[in-house]
């Protein structure tokens, strides 16, 4: 890892906005919590209407304006700290789970009444994104936005300590958003994950579950040489390739996620566990686990964990960057925070929990966040340490890639992957044409398993979210189907892949404008360069039908491309070179499929550069050697 170092930041959270949306709490205090009952989710009727929300935001795009205030925020420190921060190569990673979904229902329900789609670049995943960084006077990239539901952001810090290793950039910034929504607090209530009794009480017997909390935190990383600065030391991401909501029961899948980022940062002892504890059943048990395994036993019962959800909700692709942000609030105030709930620990899911906030002297911690998808990525940070030394930079390689037009018959696909042909009809189109085109990738490429999976998508569930907003809009929040929700999450495609091929390595998604596939191939080369894994692979998909038509103005065909990322250059077509993901923020007059700027690959050899098809999108590209 690099010196990837915290120079600035900016957050909000229900607790309030900086140091106070974060805060570790106050040494003899218990946890604060901003956990309340909620109006809009006790209107639309959810038997647990409960969430933490941001107060006093403006009258624009909710998402949108979370986003900005912690943008905002971070700018500010960075014009004292850093004032000529803006002359210098800055990256842009964020990460979020639901994305522009409240302005997904409001197209959803202009187009069901035969009205146009006003704004709808919101409506994208990456529409907030776009309308906040077209708002800085600065250039950036890369330009990535991580859809990896709940470790979304985890996942961006990790990748912008990546980006900044490789010396791509002087500055990154890097983090997490997300709103409250009925359509995803339904979704979670059906699926019996929320709590009727708040506060949430992680790791003790009688929880309930889970109450939705929304933010945003972007953290600004710069490689530094000060001991004194809370560096990254330490990342790494694994899938459970087990199942799409469930968690592995005896959390390997985290635990190997958090063994990659403890050797990563040359320690194998931590002062703080920053759980991802959403207060379920299974998922506290299986943490639990993970954190006996990658510390001992003895450790695992005696180190501080702190369950911050509990205190500021699950805010979901804000999570892990917020939850962070609270881990060096303790370092930098001496302090070991205290957990939210009550009760007796669960023997099933022992961890050491602070009754009120202690004084002591971390200098490292661990944050795990796991997610729809079986998705696990896990970080270290440090204060006072020293960094350890980057890694060697490894060649990276790509095969010749596939393409398909339309998904494969489910009975085809179940009979070719041994999955229950109904399990195969359940899912929406966007995962079963990534299926098909991973199996025509595998055919040709030979067995798959323990490789890593990325995902680019433009309109990612696009189609998926409309038919379940329709449903919530006509027999109400209590009769959305709990099948159907996991898939309006674009990380379903990844996890499914990774499910079906037996794919443990990093599994996400990502989507960050109309350069969706190259952002994909690239975000996969750089993991593959730095040795988090030996082969990745990459699917660029959209499925298009009549509400995302509505959206993208018409003309966007449906189809994959699926290819293979490596460090084995057998069998592969041509070396990856420079990666640029600039401008990829910008709007376009019409919506463009993310996997034609991967259709090149399907010719050997393959041409020497990448590049976008939408002009916005001109400096995305990927620079390619033939073999």
């Amino acid at each position: 890892m690099s010196d990837a170092g915290l120079v600035a930041f900016g957050a909000v959270s229900a607790l309030g906005g900086q140091w106070n949306a974060v805060s570790a709490g106050d040494l003899g205090c218990g946890a604060r919590i901003a956990i309340d009952r909620d109006d809009e989710l006790t209107r639309a009727g959810l038997r647990n209407p409960f969430a933490a929300r941001v107060r006093d935001l403006d009258g624009e795009d909710r998402v949108t304006s979370l986003l900005r205030r912690a943008v905002g925020r971070c700018v500010d420190e960075l014009d004292c700290v850093r004032p000529a921060w803006q002359s210098e190569r800055i990256g842009l990673i964020l990460g979020t789970s639901s994305g522009g979904m409240r302005a997904t229902v409001r197209a959803c329900e202009a187009v069901a009444r035969g009205q146009g789609v006003r704004e709808p670049e919101l409506v994208t995943y990456f529409g907030s994104v776009a309308a906040v960084a077209r708002g800085l006077p600065v250039l950036f990239d890369p330009v990535i936005v991580v859809l990896g539901a709940c470790a979304s952001s985890t996942l961006a810090v990790g990748l912008a300590a990546r980006w900044l290793d490789r010396d791509s950039c002087d500055l990154v910034l890097a983090g997490g958003f997300d709103e409250v929504t009925v359509l995803v607090a339904a979704g979670f209530e059906v699926l019996h994950a929320t709590t009727s009794t708040p506060p949430p009480r992680p790791f003790r017997l009688g929880r309930d579950g889970m109450a939705l909390g929304e933010g945003a935190a972007v953290l600004a990383l710069a490689r530094t040489s000060r001991r004194e600065a809370v560096r990254v030391l330490g990342f790494g991401a694994a899938s459970d390739a087990g199942h799409l909501t469930a968690p592995d029961r005896t959390g390997l899948g985290l635990a190997r996620a958090a063994s990659a980022a403890l050797a990563e940062a040359g320690v194998s002892k931590v002062d703080i566990v920053s759980a991802h504890a959403t207060a379920t059943r299974f998922n506290d048990a299986s943490e639990a686990q993970a954190i006996a395994r990658v510390l001992g036993a003895e450790a695992g019962r005696s180190v501080v964990v702190h369950p911050f959800k509990a205190q500021i909700g699950h805010t979901m692709g804000a999570a892990g960057a917020l939850e962070l942000l609270a881990c060096v609030d303790a370092m930098r105030r001496s302090v070991l925070p205290a957990a939210a709930g009550a009760g007796p620990i669960d023997p099933d899911a022992r961890v050491r929990l602070l009754e009120r906030t202690a004084p002591g002297t971390p200098r490292i911690a661990l944050k795990l966040s796991s997610a729809f998808g079986g998705s696990n990525a896990a970080l270290v940070v440090g204060r006072d340490v020293e960094a350890p030394r980057s890694r060697e930079r490894r060649p990276v390689y790509v095969s010749r890639a596939v393409h398909v037009e339309r998904a494969w018959p489910s009975a085809t696909l179940g009979s070719a992957l041994t999955i229950p042909v109904e399990r195969i009809a359940r899912a929406d189109g966007l995962v079963r044409l990534a299926l098909s085109a991973v199996l025509a990738l595998e055919e040709s490429r030979g067995p798959l398993a323990g490789a890593g999976v990325i995902v680019g998508t433009v309109l990612a569930t696009l189609e998926t979210s409309a038919a379940f907003a329709r449903r919530l809009r006509e027999h109400g929040a209590r009769a959305v189907a709990p099948r159907q929700f996991p898939y309006t999450s674009p990380n379903a495609v990844a996890g499914e892949i990774s499910i079906a091929f037996g794919l443990t390595g990093p599994s996400f998604s990502v989507g960050g404008g109309w350069h969706a596939g190259l952002e994909a191939l690239g975000v996969a080369a750089v993991l593959v360069e730095a040795g988090d894994v030996d082969r990745i692979v990459v699917v660029a998909v959209d499925d298009v039908g009549p509400d995302s038509q509505a959206v993208a103005g018409g003309g966007v065909p449906s189809g994959a491309v699926a290819t293979l990322v490596t460090s084995n250059p057998t069998d592969a077509c041509a070396r990856v070179g420079a990666v640029s993901l600039r401008r990829g923020v910008n709007s376009g007059a019409s919506l463009h499929p993310g996997y034609e700027s991967l259709m090149p690959l399907t010719r050997c050899p393959p041409p020497s550069r990448l590049e976008s098809t939408s002009p916005p999108d001109a400096d995305a590209k990927v620079e390619l050697e033939a073999l």
